[in-house]
C-alpha cells in the first residue's frame, strides 16, 4: 500500500507496522530479540507491528536496531536557507579586482604622504 496524504492515521500505523514486521522477519529476528537489541519491551514491538501507537522514542530505538534510522532524515528534510539568508551567509562579494597594486607592481606614494589615488601620474603631492 502506498501512503499518501489521504491515507488515514490508522492505515498509516497499520502499514508501518506491517513493513517493520516484514523487515524484522527478513532479518530472522524474533520480537523478543529485536526488543532486547532495541532496548524496548516486547510489548512495544507487538503494538507497533499490530498498527497501534508507540512512543517516538521506542520507534527510534527500533529503527536503529533494524539499521533504518537514517530513513528518518528523509522524512523531515533540513530546511534550506531563504534567499536573504543565503546572501547574508556569503558576506560581501568582490565587485572589482585589485589589479597590479595587490601584486606590488603598482605605483605607490611616498611614505607618510597621503593621496586620494585618482591623481594624474604627472601631478606632484
Amino acid at each position: 500500500m502506498k501512503i499518501t496524504a489521504l491515507t488515514t492515521d490508522a492505515a498509516v500505523l497499520g502499514e508501518l507496522g506491517e513493513r517493520l514486521s516484514r523487515t524484522r522477519l527478513e532479518r530472522n529476528l524474533t520480537q523478543r530479540e529485536l526488543a532486547a537489541e532495541a532496548g524496548v519491551e516486547r510489548k512495544a514491538i507487538q503494538r507497533l507491528e499490530a498498527g497501534e501507537s508507540v512512543t517516538l522514542l521506542s520507534l527510534i530505538r527500533i529503527l536503529r536496531a533494524l539499521g533504518l534510522l537514517e530513513v528518518l532524515d528523509g522524512l523531515v528534510p533540513e530546511p534550506t536557507p531563504s534567499p536573504i539568508e543565503l546572501l547574508s551567509l556569503q558576506g560581501r562579494r568582490r565587485r572589482r579586482a585589485s589589479g597590479a597594486r595587490a601584486r606590488g607592481s603598482g605605483r605607490r606614494s611616498q611614505p607618510g604622504t597621503w593621496r586620494w589615488g585618482d591623481e594624474r601620474p604627472d601631478a606632484s603631492p
